[in-house]
């Protein structure tokens, strides 16, 4: 089982990268489990048609120990499976301890086991780098993490707080830093400094995403690009994403 962590700041197109990369490995015969830790819980829903899937922490305020895999494991695009971990009401409790929480009842209720995914991708918010957000990295979940980033200041300092991390717990044997994906926004000099980057922060990019409106229309209709238009030059850039994401990772494909 090939467990990836996709991290990045909030906003830069993460979920997007990850739903599109999800559907695209579905395709190549995988089957996908897509684990979304952000509060928003909105990483799956253009895997689902746009229809919200009820988070762990609903699903476990609503049932307590009663709760079933049924009730947090949902089938999407071409039977990937999508979870959501949820969060609190903004401004009243941690988001991180719900990542934990989450993450507590899928072991406890032998999700793992019983689905038997070949490869998972937990989708996290990389603005924050707390215990609770650290979770696929600091508890030997994932087991690669790639960064989502543009050129643009911002999402290159949420990175490079992410690659320090990382780097804080692969020393402790959890997972590695596997590389940079560029998701253009077409700024100045773009490709040049994430490039410093990503050699800075000891990586590489593993691949660059061009800026391309067909996404947003795949998302207007609830879909991810590779599902709403298989045939167009963007759903190939995710498909190659998918096929140079394997060899990184070492997973024949």
């Amino acid at each position: 089982m090939l467990k990836i962590a996709i991290y990045g700041k909030g906003g830069i197109g993460k979920s997007t990268t990850t739903s599109n990369l999800t559907a695209a490995l579905s395709d190549m015969g995988y089957r996908v489990m897509q684990i979304g830790c952000d509060p928003k819980a909105d990483s799956t829903q253009n895997l689902t048609l746009g229809k919200p899937v009820k988070t762990v922490l609903d699903a476990i305020k609503e049932k307590s120990d009663h709760v079933e895999l049924s009730d947090i494991v949902f089938p999407g695009y071409n039977g990937v499976l999508c979870v959501e971990a949820g969060g609190p009401t903004p401004g009243i409790g941690c988001a991180g301890r719900g990542i934990i929480t989450a993450f507590e009842r899928l072991e406890a209720l032998n999700a793992y086991e019983i689905y038997k995914p070949d490869i998972i991708l937990y989708d996290v918010l990389g603005d924050v780098v707390c215990g609770g957000f650290a979770m696929p990295i600091r508890g030997g979940y994932a087991e690669h993490v790639f960064v989502v980033t543009s050129g643009e200041k911002m999402s290159l300092y949420a990175a490079a707080n992410i690659v320090s991390a990382v780097g804080q717990f692969s020393k402790r044997g959890y997972a590695r830093y596997s590389g940079i994906i560029l998701n253009s926004r077409n700024i100045e000099k773009e490709q040049k400094l994430v490039s410093e980057f990503a050699e800075e922060s000891g990586g590489k990019i593993v691949r660059i995403l061009p800026r391309d409106g067909i996404v947003q229309e795949a998302e207007h209709q609830k879909k991810t690009v590779v599902e709403a238009f298989p045939d167009s030059a963007m759903a190939g850039e995710y498909r190659t994403l998918a096929e140079s994401i394997l060899e990184v990772c070492g997973h024949e494909n």
